[in-house]
């Protein structure tokens, strides 16, 4: 699956993600300090899910009305960053086929996914 993740995130996510065989598409890496909505346009240029950890991307799919392939926004305060990125590895694998078109929230011991109204 195709990810692009949001600065937010932290690292061993994104590396537990690639390991996984995920294409994972860092915005630390590549262009840090880009502005949120360019954040969003890229991921769905690359027709990936966005992964962040910043709320303002549920203002830009819901009050903005912005088009997303899918966003998944991580609620793991108080976590180290191996727990996190084990809780959404764990997340991914197991609803995957339901991120895409989708806003998810997953939280330490929840996922919740509300499909993008179109």
């Amino acid at each position: 699956m195709n990810f692009v993740a949001d600065e937010s995130v932290d690292y061993p996510i994104v590396l537990r993600l690639r390991q996984e065989k995920h294409s994972v598409w860092a915005v630390a890496e590549m262009e840090p300090g880009i502005a949120d909505a360019t954040v969003l346009d890229i991921a769905n240029q690359q027709g990936g899910v966005l992964i962040t950890a910043d709320k303002d991307f549920g203002e830009l799919v819901f009050r903005d009305k912005r088009y997303t392939f899918g966003v998944v926004l991580l609620r793991l305060a108080g976590l180290t960053a191996a727990e996190k990125a084990g809780v959404v590895a764990t997340a991914i694998s197991q609803y995957h086929k339901e991120l895409e078109n989708a806003f998810a929230v997953i939280g330490p011991r929840s996922v919740r996914i509300r499909p993008r109204l179109v």
